[in-house]
């Protein structure tokens, strides 16, 4: 065997998971079929947008809150191609990283769509046409996912669009229709909206992030409206969109089931991702995707029916997250390696990049109360918090729910300023199994943001926060 480890796709599953196998002494390859290293995260997802976000976030703020901070400008507008240059700069710095850790890692790569001849053979098709074969002992499917697509609603990628486009509009539009109440359909929404254009969200179920604890869908869209004017259509059914060419009619059903249009400049499809398997070859090793979804099955182990072939991060079940993949990426390394390595699928946090916020781990108030868990809930406003109101950034809470026996934390979910970054506190403290009463004797430094999840914990052990 040339190889101990071939690994396919080199997305944050992929790239971690082959410098992981690296550091544990085993000869890797990454076959990737991009020019750059990254997968959909560092060149069409997570960076590009969180990039954007950022952008528009400054725009948003000096015009609407330097003013009261005591800073005054003139003629405030936005240059459009430079945000985009400088997202496309913070990609192409973040894809130069992984192309060193390859180099540093000794890990070979190839250019080219990898697919199976056998369980132990990828044969590597390039863009010219030319073809490689490579061997391995064990072969690691790392080729996430692509936008879902709705066959009623062909999308043309210049009116009607994916997250991909919208990563690249050089002009701020004067309406958008995103389609979609998700995480990506709410951080995009939200770029735009910041930067002016009138946007309005069609979503089929009747919350916003439906996934995470009910509380946080419904202020994160109390918030999105009040701050950003954004508008928000639930409990419709979307049935086709147009191009007009320089414009969009999106069709749909509302609530009682009457056919309503919308108008707009652009329409993004934003309604999930579907696992990325075509051109696999998965059929010549006798592994069958499921139906639903497209995903690859694997057992607890992550290994496929087929002995030394495994697959990790979007292209198996659970949630499409890059730091789920990072970890399913070691998890099988060392697995490889002959340790006994485990992840508590209960504690990957997820997130939301809206402003404010919106973060959560563990079990919602709606699945303890399915589960007839007996729990106690205490939360705490940002609007109590010193440091919130200093920064102006009073709108969300925390709230933290716990055992009512034992006072274990079962779930923390919170929506304010950077909880993608406090959250990680929770997780620690689930992780060791703490109680709220632990957090609740944890000194956090004042004034912070994070007071607000230990007077959340207060008010979860014996309702006793200090500052509210």
């Amino acid at each position: 065997m040339q190889y101990d480890v071939v690994v396919i796709g080199s997305g944050p599953g992929g790239y971690v998971g082959a410098i992981r196998c690296a550091q544990l002494g085993l000869k890797t390859a990454v076959v990737e079929k991009y020019k750059t290293f990254g997968g959909t995260c560092l060149n069409v997802g997570c960076i590009p947008s969180k990039a954007l976000l950022d952008s528009s976030e400054h725009f948003h703020n000096a015009a609407h809150t330097f003013t009261t901070h005591g800073i005054d400008l003139k003629s405030l507008k936005v240059n459009m191609p430079q945000m985009i240059a400088r997202k496309d700069d913070v990609v192409a710095q973040n894809t130069a990283g992984i192309t060193y850790l390859f180099k540093k890692n000794k890990i070979d790569s190839y250019e080219g769509v990898g697919s199976f001849v056998d369980k132990n053979t990828v044969l590597i098709t390039k863009a010219d046409g030319s073809t490689e074969t490579l061997t391995a002992k064990n072969v690691i499917i790392a080729t996430g996912s692509k936008p879902t697509a709705l066959p009623f609603l062909p999308i043309d990628k210049k009116r009607i669009i994916t997250s991909t486009e919208a990563l690249n509009i050089k002009e701020v539009p004067k309406s958008m229709v995103v389609i979609g109440g998700g995480v990506i359909g709410l951080e995009l929404g939200s770029v735009y909206a910041r930067l002016g254009t009138k946007v309005s969200v069609i979503e089929f179920l009747p919350s916003i992030i439906a996934t995470m604890d009910a509380s946080l869908g419904k202020e994160l869209q109390r918030v999105l409206k009040k701050n950003l004017g954004m508008e928000f259509f639930m409990n419709h059914k979307v049935t086709g969109a147009t191009s007009n060419g320089k414009t969009v009619t999106v069709t749909a059903e509302n609530a009682k089931g009457e056919a309503v249009n919308f108008d707009a400049d652009y329409c993004i499809v934003a309604v999930g991702r579907t696992a990325y398997t075509e051109g696999l070859g998965l059929d010549k090793i006798g592994i069958t995707i499921e139906e639903r979804g497209k995903k690859v099955p694997v057992n607890e182990h992550l290994e496929t029916s087929v002995a030394g072939v495994y697959a990790i991060g979007d292209v198996i079940t659970g949630a499409m997250l890059a730091h789920k993949a990072e970890d399913e990426g070691t998890y099988v390394a060392e697995t490889i390696a002959g340790q006994k390595p485990h992840i508590n699928y209960n504690l990957i946090p997820g997130v939301v990049y809206t402003w404010p916020e919106v973060a959560s781990v563990g079990l919602t108030e709606e699945q303890l109360k399915e589960k007839g868990t007996k729990y106690k809930a205490g939360s705490f406003p940002f609007k109590a918090s010193g440091r919130a109101k200093a920064s102006m950034d009073t709108d969300g809470f925390i709230k933290v729910l716990a055992d009512a026996t034992t006072d274990e934390v079962l779930g923390v979910h919170m929506i304010g300023p950077r909880a993608a970054d406090m959250i990680a506190e929770a997780v620690i403290a689930m992780e060791f199994r703490a109680s709220a009463e632990d957090i609740a004797r944890t000194c956090h430094a004042h004034p912070t943001y994070t007071e607000a999840l230990k007077e959340a914990a207060l008010a979860a052990t014996d309702n006793r926060a200090i500052h509210i």
